[in-house]
């Protein structure tokens, strides 16, 4: 790392949907936190004022700022309210409809009535180029620079913003792509380039076309914003250089993901899996399913044997993003690393409604932070999940965030008495506890993507609940899916925005080799990687830093022949040999059998892509400690109803610091600055050493069976 990395404060900015977060460690590791309203006509205001305010609080000046780590949504809000750049495709002449052919795959099978996406880029503003590049790099149709320059005359009168080129096989020769690239930017001065030799140079047409189109719809919106961004930290006296989340989970410069701006489309979750997976190594959890409900979308991922889940098969744009070769085709394709991340529209501003058939409905659409739910004050009339909260006794009844939000019971009464309780001819009590069971269970689908439809048991996980709604719901999902225990860190509502100073610097290269294994020797693999590794030292040199500051790590994509899609193995050691291909084929065989259930024994294998992922080595993420809650004091009480089982009880409202080693029984209510924490009837909550809160929660038998303990990797949390 640099040595402006050793000074002063290290300062995290993450952006969400009502809030955006604000922490900042200082040398010793010593966190300090605000939440601020996002400002969504221009979110970067937002950022720039939150960090003002912390420095403030903190009593000093932007010069003490050594880094600005942020996660940012704005890419995924483009693409989900496509609201991108106006952008065009140039790509190999037959290949113009690509786009809307995708993969003739469908998320659901029967689903006569099922509507793919629009294509990014509509069949006017796609053009064909009467060029050729063979499977082998071999140049069969030359390009005509003429033919090029007739479409960029095109492109000017149409007011093209951006750009994406994706000519067939141009991972195996990029040389028609780099020529087009050249005269495209002499003719079309300021706007945005995007080649797929750059951005993803591997095989599969649909995948590379639909990456390099998405790179190019949020560029210039990412690159406006980084920019602007910039320009208000340096007009606040911050100099520090900033950097940006990527979905794969490590940080880059800004500079850095302006050239690949599709990376940063799942920023801000990636963050939060970040800090779970810290948090799992201090705790000793291998195996944990992280839940992260902020204000618009609720995310979940896995962490299993102390592994983030990682894949490079990503849909985004569709009712739940997700990675799965088996359920697609209700997105559009993103084949760039990304932490497996499924991720659904329920967040505390989802909006509750009533369809026409008269069912009870959350979500996607979402208050936001403007106006934000009725209970805000702010003019939300919609009812949202937190007005439910509110009405059945969850949330604090007069403020949110140590009151930097004020919030209006009454409001968010009238709001579910209008909108659902007598639409559906109910009480308010059971409006609002319907609307929240409704939002469980929409959540619960993105924990099941991420477990049960991937052949995990979530029985066999604890559950880390954080963001600023999730430690609210995250009990009674556990319930629901037979998970013993849930985990909720210090400062939960904060928690991504932690993790932000925990990633490191990573970089990711891929080259297509698409040969028999059995035919490939030691020697070609690791000319391969190293000249990837040239390319990986000279974008560290690039990104300031030194070679020896990195350790590279080798994974290959294997299939069997004939197959459609690879597994990602590790290759070891730095240097090959017979025998260790031999291991690598074995090591592919019993991958295969865990996730399909069976190998091919004696089929031949084919190497499909190499891959290396550069890691600069950062500050420790055990050197970051969460400020303690206040000390134990006298608690208050409040009516909270929990459903037709429980009903309204008389319900402790405890701070952090009043728990202590000793389980006490639900239910309770822990309020924080950043979150509250829901421990219903029947469960038991406890203060780990850590600091991080354990929830216990019963094994449901009225509705399940009772799993055996045996049968649960039991937390040491």
């Amino acid at each position: 790392m640099t040595a402006r990395d050793d000074r002063g404060y290290r300062v995290g900015a993450d952006i969400g949907g009502t809030f955006t977060d604000i922490i900042a460690i200082d040398r010793d590791g010593m966190c300090t936190a605000r939440k601020v309203p996002s400002t969504v006509v221009d979110y970067g205001r937002g950022v720039a004022e939150g960090i003002h305010h912390l420095l403030a609080q903190l009593g000093a000046g932007g010069e003490a700022i050594a880094d600005v780590i942020h996660g940012t949504t704005v890419a995924t809000n483009a693409i989900l309210e496509r609201k991108g750049a106006r952008t065009a495709l140039l790509t190999t002449e037959g290949f113009r409809d690509v786009l809307e052919l995708r993969r003739l795959r469908t998320p659901q099978l029967y689903d006569l009535f099922f509507e793919p996406p629009p294509p990014m880029v509509d069949r006017a503003r796609r053009f064909e180029l009467h060029e050729r590049v063979g499977a082998r790099g071999e140049i069969i149709i030359p390009l005509d620079d003429d033919d090029v320059g007739k479409i960029v005359a095109q492109l000017r009168s149409d007011e093209i913003q951006s750009v994406a080129v994706s000519l067939l096989h141009s991972y195996a020769n990029p040389s028609h792509e780099h020529q087009v690239a050249r005269i495209v930017r002499n003719g079309l001065e300021g706007v945005h380039l995007s080649l797929s030799a750059e951005i993803l140079p591997e095989i599969r047409e649909y995948e590379r076309t639909s990456t390099t189109v998405v790179n190019a719809y949020v560029a210039p919106i990412i690159e406006a914003y980084l920019r602007t961004l910039v320009t208000r930290l340096r007009a606040g006296g911050i100099g520090a250089p900033l950097r940006v989340m990527q979905s794969h989970g490590g940080i880059m410069s800004a500079r850095a993901t302006l050239k690949r701006a599709a990376s940063v489309v799942e920023s801000g979750p990636a963050a939060g899996v970040i800090a779970g997976f810290a948090l799992g190594r201090q705790l000793g959890l291998r195996n944990l399913i992280t839940f992260d409900m902020g204000g618009t979308t609720a995310k979940a991922s896995l962490i299993e044997e102390g592994e983030i889940s990682r894949t490079t098969e990503y849909e985004v744009g569709s009712s739940i993003s997700r990675a799965s070769p088996l359920i697609r085709g209700g997105g559009y394709a993103l084949k760039l690393p990304v932490i497996d991340i499924a991720e659904v529209g329920a967040g505390g501003g989802s909006i509750v409604w009533v369809d026409r058939g008269g069912a009870l409905k959350v979500g996607p659409r979402s208050a936001g932070a403007s106006p934000g739910p009725a209970c805000y004050g702010t003019g939300g009339s919609d009812a949202t999940v937190t007005d439910a909260n509110v009405v059945l006794g969850y949330c604090n009844p007069g403020q949110l965030a140590g009151g930097a939000v004020a919030l209006q019971a009454p409001l968010a009464r009238a709001a579910l008495q209008e909108n659902i309780a007598r639409p559906l001819g109910i009480g308010l009590l059971q409006a609002a506890y319907g609307a929240h069971t409704i939002a469980n269970v929409t959540m619960i689908r993105a924990i099941k993507a991420v477990s049960t439809y991937r052949g995990r048991d979530p029985r066999d996980f604890a559950l880390l609940a954080f963001g600023g709604s999730g430690p609210i719901h995250a009990a009674e999902i556990a319930r629901a899916l037979h998970i013993r225990r849930v985990i909720v860190p210090p400062m939960p509502g904060l928690f991504s925005a932690r993790g932000l100073l925990q990633a490191q610097p990573e970089y990711y290269f891929v080259r297509t080799v698409f040969e028999r294994l059995a035919s490939l020797g030691a020697g070609a693999i690791d000319g391969v990687y190293r000249r990837l590794r040239a390319e990986a030292m000279e974008t560290l040199a690039a990104e300031g830093y030194a070679g020896e500051d990195a350790t590279f790590r080798r994974f290959a994509d294997l299939r069997y022949a004939g197959q459609a899609y690879e597994l990602t193995i590790p290759v070891e050691p730095d240097r090959l040999t017979g025998k260790d291909l031999a291991a690598l084929a074995e090591r592919f065989g019993a991958e295969h059998e865990r996730v399909y259930g069976h190998r091919a024994v004696g089929e031949p294998i084919d190497l499909v892509n190499l891959r290396l992922v550069a890691r600069v080595a950062g500050r420790p993420a055990a050197q970051i400690r969460a400020a303690r809650s206040r000390a134990a004091g006298a608690s208050t009480e409040r009516a909270a109803h929990f459903g037709p089982r429980f009903g309204t009880v008389a319900t402790p409202v405890l701070a952090r610091g009043d728990l202590g080693p000793t389980p006490r029984c639900g239910p309770l209510i822990v309020e924080e600055y950043d979150a509250t924490v829901v421990v219903p009837p029947r469960g038991k909550a406890w203060l780990h050493d850590s600091h991080s809160i354990v929830i216990e929660v019963d094994e449901d038998r009225d509705n399940g069976d009772a799993r055996s303990e045996h049968g649960t990797e039991r937390p040491r949390a």
